[in-house]
């Protein structure tokens, strides 16, 4: 019994890393080193036209999930969360890359999986009364 346990529990653990998305990032040229910004004060943009102000490129964006356990939602959160910790106050989304039906069948039919990627660029932006130096 307690092997069956520890089996389940080793599946379980599995099944949570799958289950959850990925993003990592990649800073971007000369862009400074600022304090982190929580998740909920990241603004979500999807286009650099929307951007309120004037802005700096802080670092590239590339999340990864499994399309079963992830949607959308869980992809802008893990950017958000992730351009946060560059501290980046905004991402502007560059594209959301579902599998389409074919490989999610594939998947299913050999047990692989298929993933959901998508991009963004994480950029810092200026406040609307400060001067750039």
């Amino acid at each position: 019994m307690r092997r069956s346990t520890r089996i389940m529990s080793a599946i379980g653990a599995v099944a949570l890393v799958v289950a959850c998305v990925q993003t990592n990032a990649v800073r971007l040229g000369n862009a400074p080193v600022r304090a982190p910004v929580p998740e909920d004060q990241v603004a979500v943009y999807r286009t650099a036209s929307q951007v309120p102000g004037r802005y700096e490129g802080v670092a590239l964006l590339n999340a990864k999930g499994e399309a079963s356990w992830t949607n959308e939602e869980k992809m802008f959160n893990s950017m958000r969360k992730k351009a946060g910790e560059m501290g980046a106050n905004g991402i502007i989304l560059d594209a959301i890359n579902e599998p389409g039906a074919g490989a999610k069948v594939a998947g299913a039919v050999l047990g692989t999986g298929v993933e959901r990627k998508g991009k963004a660029i994480a950029i810092y932006v200026f406040p609307a009364d400060s001067v750039r130096n």
